[in-house]
């Protein structure tokens, strides 16, 4: 969310945020809602003030005729809010679903784009591997190897539901403690957060209302603690992100608490209607799957948080790197970047039965932009209370990543190995997974 006074004073700006990254908001709608707002609200205040005045002259008048007549003074003021009040109550109703469609405007240097073929690659790491023989994807090595079982998940929880079996569970929790492991030596503190999450936390990191139809919503939430059945509305998680933010939400901290460094580990639930479609085989996009996520809450400087997202960025390059993995950056343009990013990379690992790279993580600065939805702020060295500055990024995301290790680390004779730097984490000692 942006301030109303940076829209009004930068209107033209927002325009073209608007049009390039493709948000359905006519802005000068909303222009003439905040003036239709602001008259209401003030015109209420008027009325307040004069109701105000008559209480205290009636406080002093002991005459009957004068009681009475500002009584009736009294009583049209009375009146006029009455009709007034509900007015205004939808209009600033409307105003502030408008305002959350409000995009951030991005960065300088972002590309500007109408989709993702748009992305600018900006670095390129490891060597494409080469096989001699011929090679099998992950949903052939799983099905030979006996860890990966698609059709039971299906049977058991429907259109991509799946089974980790075996090895590859234990591949998932190596791989998991791995990023968290990474994320503790880079100062950041682990949590496990709640997956059931209330609609402020979904509105405030801008998951609502662009990417409501991905939400699962729990439609019997349960009851209060007196027994009586919960109004409110619950969700599943798409991502820890929501949760970490939520963890600071209406808090003021203070400047040398910051930068608050946080990573995440949850299940991760998505709908993923709008992926019809698409990669309907195998793991590589599920409805339900585990995640490491990673969150900087910094203080109000671009350049400070851009150092975050370069700083963020390498972190996952090196969880690749150690994995010895083949990835490329990308730079996300604006027509594929979201409506609250400032500057946005994603990362795509290697996978060889793909013949191409698939999206395994996505670095992002929203400035302050979730910050004023979830009243996160901080108070200066000079007492001067600002909003905070937030940044996210995946660290890891599983099973996705285990399409890319099974793919470039599999064997001519149709065994995987075990990458290196994630045999320590293997409760049982194995090295390679071979046929049982």
């Amino acid at each position: 969310m942006l301030d109303i006074k940076y829209i009004r004073e930068n209107s033209e700006k927002i325009k073209e945020a608007i049009k390039n990254k493709n948000i359905d908001l006519d802005l000068d709608a909303l222009l003439e809602l905040d003036k239709k707002r602001v008259l209401s609200l003030q015109y209420i205040e008027e009325l307040q003030a004069e109701k105000n005045k008559l209480n205290e002259l009636m406080k002093k008048v002991a005459d009957n005729d004068e009681r009475k007549e500002l009584i009736e003074q009294g009583k049209a003021v009375k009146e006029k809010l009455a009709k007034v009040e509900p007015e205004y109550e939808i209009i600033r109703k409307e105003f502030d679903e408008l305002m959350l469609s409000v995009p951030n405007i991005p960065s300088e240097d972002t590309p500007i784009g109408k989709d993702d073929k748009d992305n600018v690659e900006v670095v390129k790491w490891g060597e494409i591997p080469k096989f001699d023989f011929e090679i099998k994807s992950h949903i052939e090595l799983g099905k030979d190897l006996d860890i990966i079982d698609t059709e039971r998940g299906v049977k058991v929880s429907g259109f991509r539901g799946y089974f980790l079996k075996n090895e590859a569970m234990l591949l998932q929790m190596a791989v998991i403690m791995h990023a968290i492991s990474k994320m503790m030596e880079k100062g950041f503190s682990p949590m496990i957060t709640p997956t059931i999450i209330k609609e402020f936390n979904l509105i405030g990191s801008g998951h609502f209302p662009f990417g409501k139809d991905e939400v699962y919503q729990i439609s019997n939430p349960g009851k209060s603690e007196d027994g009586k059945d919960l109004k409110e509305k619950f969700y599943l998680s798409g991502t820890s992100e929501p949760a970490l933010l939520g963890y600071f939400s209406n808090q003021i901290l203070k400047e040398e608490e910051l930068p608050k460094k946080v990573c995440g580990f949850s299940t991760c639930y998505r709908s993923e209607v709008g992926s019809y479609g698409k990669d309907t085989k195998g793991i590589y996009r599920m409805h339900e799957f585990m995640k490491v996520e990673q969150v900087v809450i910094c203080k109000a400087d671009k350049k400070e948080a851009d150092e975050w997202l370069e700083t963020m960025r390498k972190i996952a390059e090196e969880i690749l790197q150690d994995l010895k993995l083949p990835y490329r950056v990308l730079q996300i343009c604006t027509g594929d970047m979201g409506a609250g990013k400032y500057k946005m990379y994603d990362i795509e690992t290697w996978m060889p039965s793909r013949k191409d790279y698939g999206e395994t993580h996505s670095d992002s600065n929203l400035t302050d932009w979730q910050a004023r939805r979830l009243g996160i702020k901080y108070k200066d060295k000079e007492g001067n209370i600002k909003y905070a500055y937030t940044l996210n990024n995946t660290v890891i995301a599983s099973p996705r990543i285990l399409v890319a290790i099974l793919e470039n680390y599999q064997q001519a004779d149709g065994s995987v190995k075990i990458p290196e730097v994630l045999r320590k984490y293997m409760p049982v000692p194995v090295d390679v997974i071979s046929k049982k």
